[in-house]
């Protein structure tokens, strides 16, 4: 080990600071639904990159998409607006049936982004008093980690030594409309849901849930901030989650397959009355909007219109669930499905979730776990009824169900 300088330090075989990966797989390359790691193994991947995946890795249309722009102009600051930007945001806006989109480039930043507004619109609109607004958030949540994201998370290995934390956060079950109903005060300025809890473990709430929250914050005057990061864009057989139950956010917030699996691309989209709040020169980012995210965050956009992807999440939806609700009673205590979307709870006889995802790992399929029990199923929408067969019967096999 060799210092360069004081305080940097480098070695022969440098390391990457991380605890996120799902498993410890070393990826070369993707296609389609399948990955190949540095030493030529293939993989089938059950996880797209929490979601991130949805239309397959290098779909060929995206590439497309990414391969013209290089061509042309790349990557600028906010100081510039391409020509990609403006078309990306009509389309992205009307998708949402909205009127304003605020681009950004990861989901945590399109929750701090959704958080500020709903500030400012409480201090602005509302009439909150200065310093007094707060946010309605659901216990088991998980939208990213930021310190002011994880200071309203009730997961301590998300929280633990990284306070002080954020103040103006209120915690009610998720599930329970009623408990958001009872905790809304005159400060209140926004409920912040996730229409299904995708880290939580595809937890799915009640039917009338969603319908439910969005009476209240009309009847309460405070807005419902829908977090579609994982849910959204075709994953539950809908383009967004929050179309189970025809319900409309004040504010979607987007990312994840929102990029195709290419690049790092996220959206706040919401009504002028809402998001038109902020002001020129109040928030922003350097590489939000830029216009190889523009470009293909518009392809994404293009694809999803035609609704062919929402169909096949749907379809392949209802073929994993034919295949995995036989093994509860068998290795499985619970399954849990919303389109292409699975949340399998592992008996502990047969193991944890991380055990169950490793021995599954051998045999070259990607998951990834959850919350000690759980693995969490997400294929990219591309992949075929067959390889969700395969799939399958690599669990019974590690199951030995």
């Amino acid at each position: 080990m060799t210092a360069v300088e004081p305080g940097i330090e480098v070695t022969a075989e440098p390391h990457v600071a991380h605890n996120y990966h799902p498993l410890p797989v070393n990826i070369a390359r993707g296609d389609g639904a399948w990955v190949t790691d540095v030493e030529g193994k293939r993989y089938l991947d059950l996880l797209a990159a929490y979601s991130a995946v949805n239309f397959g890795h290098r779909h060929p249309a995206l590439v497309a998409a990414l391969t013209e722009q290089l061509g042309r102009v790349t990557l600028v600051s906010r100081a510039f607006q391409s020509d990609r930007l403006e078309p990306f945001a009509a389309a992205l806006a009307s998708l949402a049936g909205k009127d304003m989109v605020l681009p950004m480039n990861t989901g945590a930043e399109a929750v701090e982004t959704g958080i500020k507004v709903a500030r400012a619109w409480g201090y602005r609109v509302k009439g909150i008093a200065e310093g007094k607004a707060r946010i309605i958030v659901a216990a088991g949540n998980f939208h990213g980690r930021t310190t002011t994201i994880v200071s309203f998370s009730d997961d301590e290995q998300a929280r633990a030594d990284f306070g002080p934390y954020t103040p103006g956060f209120d915690v009610v079950p998720y599930g329970d409309a009623d408990a958001v109903a009872a905790a809304i005060t005159d400060d209140t300025a926004a409920v912040l849901i996730e229409p299904i809890q995708g880290e939580g473990g595809v937890v799915i709430p009640p039917e009338g849930y969603l319908r439910r929250i969005r009476e209240i914050c009309d009847e309460k005057n405070v807005l419902f901030i829908a977090d579609e990061i994982q849910s959204g864009l075709g994953r539950v057989g809908e383009t967004f989650a929050c179309d189970r139950e025809d319900v409309v956010p004040d504010l979607y917030l987007l990312g994840k397959a929102l990029g195709g699996g290419i690049l790092p691309v996220s959206a706040v989209v919401g009504n002028t009355d809402v998001l038109g709040v902020i002001r020129p020169g109040e928030h922003g980012s350097t590489f939000g909007g830029n216009p190889l995210a523009a470009a293909v965050g518009l392809r994404v956009v293009e694809m999803l219109e035609s609704g062919e992807f929402q169909e096949r999440a749907r379809a392949l939806g209802a073929h994993l669930a034919a295949g995995l609700e036989p093994l509860i009673g068998h290795g499985v205590t619970e399954v849990r499905i919303a389109g292409l979307w699975a949340g399998v709870d592992i008996d502990p006889a047969k193991g944890t979730g991380r055990e169950i995802a490793e021995k599954l790992l051998v045999r070259g399929v990607l998951v990834k776990d959850t919350h000690g029990q759980t693995i969490r199923i997400a294929p990219p929408l591309v992949i075929r009824a067959t390889e969700l067969d395969w799939a399958v019967e690599q669990l019974k096999l590690v199951l030995g169900a």
